[in-house]
């Protein structure tokens, strides 16, 4: 007997979200360490919202959503939130029940930059790292370091003098391709009027782009991410950028760091021995002397650190090619930066479940 194409929807239903969500589903495993993540991290909610007034966005179901956006490469808010509406993947892993109505994206967007604002995103990371931590995954002896760069949310256009004189581009119309040649276009007299604090920087053989560099220390255990911070992109800020990181690192002990050859100079090698840190860093020989002797390099730790450096670049590929970040949809070094830390914690996030059934964890 053919059935009858009628949708006929219950009054009453007993169906819960938790029944749409496969057992096996990798994103529940996430949810466990996200949750536990989370609320530790409850104290430094509370001292950033007032005790009255109207509620806004919970905190813990913004920072979720967050994570599906980087998960799922979702582009916009406008997206998550018609994703929110009608996905009941991510209404239950967002903590939303089939009857809540679903944030303006508009609401979404400035309730995320608030927390932006007030270091939130290291303060996930650092959450992140002690639950490896916690399970021994993670190493405090052994780490690599390694920046990459961060396209900036503005055009060649808005890169203009800081004086105001001479604009380039030329008459003609509004979206037409600006003319630069025979221009001297440098960051110290000229500036982004969409984002001042984008620097205009070249790489390799790639041409010069408004960017951002970050920057990310990973350990050698289990290759997770330990910190991450963005720099004005220049090209020192990636060695000054690794020896900060370095300064964060709690106690004192004898420990490798682990980088490419573009970290061989004497002031980057001579930092990491004040620091009682041993530099297992690339030796540059393309026509100079190497700060790297024979001191390092013959013992055979440093061919393992040399090899497990690579690592990071896995780190670098995810938050690219998945979470959006090769393009940072953000303005301003605070918020690139909120934008960067919280891609490395997702980038952690989809390692543990792997690594914690691997050594017989709880998650």
């Amino acid at each position: 007997m053919r059935g009858v194409d009628v949708t006929q929807e219950a009054l009453f239903t007993t169906v819960r979200l938790e029944d749409f969500v496969a057992a096996d589903h990798p994103l529940r495993k996430i949810r466990v360490l996200v949750d536990a993540a989370l609320k530790r991290m409850s104290g430094l909610f509370n001292t950033l919202y007032a005790d009255g007034g109207r509620a806004s966005i919970p905190p813990e179901k913004l920072l979720r959503a967050q994570l599906l956006q980087a998960f799922y490469s979702v582009r916009s808010e406008r997206l998550l939130m018609e994703q929110l509406n009608y996905n009941l993947l991510f209404r239950w892993f967002v903590g939303l029940a089939i009857e809540d109505a679903v944030w303006d994206h508009s609401v979404f967007s400035k309730n995320r930059d608030r927390l932006n604002k007030e270091s939130v995103a290291a303060a996930f990371l650092a959450e992140v790292v002690r639950l490896a931590e916690r399970e021994g995954l993670m190493s405090d002896e052994h780490f690599s370091v390694d920046g990459t760069l961060l396209q900036a949310w503005a055009s060649h256009k808005s890169f203009k003098p800081k004086d105001g004189s001479g604009e380039g581009g030329g008459g003609g119309p509004r979206n037409a391709p600006p003319d630069f040649k025979g221009q001297q276009r440098r960051n110290d007299t000229h500036a982004s009027t969409s984002d001042p604090d984008a620097r205009l920087f070249r790489k390799g053989n790639t041409g010069a782009q408004l960017s951002y560099m970050g920057h990310a220390l990973m350990e050698h255990r289990s290759g997770l991410v330990r910190a991450a911070r963005v720099s004005h992109a220049d090209g020192h800020g990636e060695r000054q950028s690794a020896l900060s990181l370095l300064d964060e690192l709690p106690g004192q002990r004898r420990r490798t760091l682990a980088a490419d050859k573009a970290y061989d100079t004497a002031d980057f090698v001579a930092g990491c021995r004040e620091r009682g840190v041993t530099p297992h860093v690339a030796q540059n020989n393309s026509g100079r002397r190497s700060a790297i002797d024979r001191r390092t390099t013959r013992h055979a730790g440093y061919a393992v650190s040399i090899r497990i450096r690579a690592w990071i670049e896995t780190h670098f590929g995810w938050i690219k090619s998945v979470a959006n970040t090769r393009q940072v949809k953000q303005r301003g070094l605070a918020r690139v930066e909120a934008l960067f830390q919280f891609a490395m914690a997702a980038s952690n996030l989809v390692r543990l479940p792997k690594l914690l059934a691997t050594a017989g964890g709880r998650a």
